[in-house]
């Protein structure tokens, strides 16, 4: 008896079970035709945009930089979890290594991280557009812009490697069922062999700051905006309040979620996974509709591409 208790506190769980959205076979296969869609339209949408972006001279400014870096990062985040997701629906068993839920749950927290920090940034150079228009281009330089990315990125992996170390030097000897379809923080110390109230008040005071303090930031950036708008002539407020829009509408998708995930302690909800559905697969793929839809400038770049493209097919 002794030397099964021994053996059962020394085992080290090496796989980890994702419990994944449904066990129902036929719900499974419907869900990885859904998904697969999404996954597609994401890739495309969003490397599109930055070909286009690229590619158009015009476009050529602080607002479609910051733009195509969140394309680039939408590209990334839902290759993280995702493909993954689409292999496990084949399977019973839907197993991930210790060492690949690791890299799993670093890469997804870099890229989230990042994309909350951009989209700070990104409120932030509406603001300067807007409020102060005739500064822009001295407040808003390329200088600036370079620096803001490679702040936003190293932000981003500072707080993933912090995170990430938190819960690999926890130990884990069973049980090892996620309750969802991928490797995140909040589910995986859950499993761990001892007492993760500590983990889970850093895991809030962290991520959960993180997100909540940017959420505020962003109201009160567009609360000043709008107030701004009330001064325009028709036009350019119409057009200022639909970059707004598209804007508010895309931070509110995936700021609720790491509020919803994060600023609670690691408990489980049936909204996880529908929320986390939202975070990983449809908020990519609403980035590039909402940008490119309510853009004149885009949809003209679009279009000037798609007939250059056109040309050299007949050519």
């Amino acid at each position: 008896m002794e030397e099964n208790i021994l053996f059962n506190q020394t085992t080290v769980v090496t796989y980890f079970r994702l419990r994944g959205l449904s066990v129902n076979q036929k719900v499974q296969i419907a869900m990885f035709t859904m998904f697969l869609v999404f996954y597609l339209l994401t890739l495309m949408g969003n490397i599109l945009i930055v070909i286009t972006i690229i590619y158009d001279r015009r476009l050529h400014t602080p607002m479609y930089f910051f733009l195509c870096n969140l394309s680039f990062i939408d590209v990334c985040h839902t290759t993280v979890t995702i493909p993954k997701m689409l292999i496990d629906t084949w399977f019973e068993d839907k197993l991930i290594s210790f060492n690949a839920c690791v890299t799993q749950m670093f890469f997804l927290h870099l890229f989230a991280c990042t994309e909350i920090f951009l989209l700070t940034i990104m409120a932030y150079d509406r603001y300067v557009a807007i409020c102060k228009p005739l500064q822009y281009m001295t407040i808003i330089s390329w200088k600036v812009c370079v620096l803001l990315a490679v702040a936003i990125w190293t932000g981003g992996t500072i707080h993933s490697i912090s995170l990430t170390s938190l819960t690999i030097k926890l130990p884990y000897c069973g049980p090892d069922e996620i309750d969802n379809f991928f490797c995140d923080v909040p589910q995986v110390i859950k499993l761990a062999c001892t007492d993760t109230h500590i983990i889970e008040i850093l895991i809030v005071s962290n991520s959960g700051l993180i997100s909540v303090v940017c959420f505020v930031v962003l109201v009160v950036s567009y609360a000043v905006i709008l107030v701004s708008l009330r001064q325009r002539i028709s036009a350019g407020r119409r057009k200022a309040l639909s970059t707004c829009a598209a804007h508010l509408t895309v931070v509110t998708l995936f700021l609720g979620h790491c509020i919803f995930i994060y600023s609670r302690p690691s408990t489980s909800l049936p909204e996880d996974k529908i929320v986390s559905v939202f975070f990983t697969a449809v908020t990519p793929l609403l980035n590039p509709i909402i940008y490119t839809l309510r853009n004149e400038d885009m949809k003209n770049a679009l279009k000037k591409l798609m007939g250059r493209a056109e040309g050299k097919g007949k050519n």
